[in-house]
């Protein structure tokens, strides 16, 4: 059986970390998701709003890097929770069990703040030791009998 889910949306809030009794990790957020296609009334997208539960170092890590408006990339697996509300009514919720979380855009777009970061500089070229003024780089094989290798 298969249950995988990956989204792509804004964060609707900061995460909220927390942490169990045991001492566990847990940080949960909602995502708004564009849906792909426009309605026929008005011509808007509509929008869904979907909670995300993540535990222990991905919760560690959706707190840290991640606020409110950020793009996230979330894979993981949907999970129907059943509870009971104050009134005693029983209730149903779905939500995603976050496995993994990606940055789903850059800092300098969804950070409104004024913090940005530097891209790493590129390594310098690495010298292989082939002459670069000889036309003759290539040396033919004197034992070659035409057949490939695979």
């Amino acid at each position: 059986m298969l249950n995988r889910i990956i989204l792509m949306g804004r964060l609707t809030r900061d995460p909220e970390l927390r942490h169990t009794q045991s001492g566990t990790s847990v940080a949960s957020f909602s995502l708004a998701v564009d849906r792909d296609f426009k309605s026929r009334d008005g011509g808007e997208r509509a929008t869904d709003f979907i909670d995300i539960v993540a535990w222990r170092s991905t919760a560690e890590f959706v707190a840290k890097y991640f606020t409110k408006g950020r793009m996230a990339v979330v894979e993981g697996r949907l999970q129907i929770r059943d509870w009971t509300d104050r009134d005693g009514g029983k209730r149903r919720s779905a939500e995603v069990v976050a496995e993994n979380i990606y940055f789903g855009d850059s800092r300098r777009d969804g950070d409104s703040g004024g913090s940005s970061f530097a891209r790493p500089a590129a390594p310098a070229p690495v010298d292989y030791g082939i002459p670069s003024g000889s036309d003759d780089q290539f040396a033919e094989l004197a034992d070659d009998d035409g057949d490939l290798p695979f």
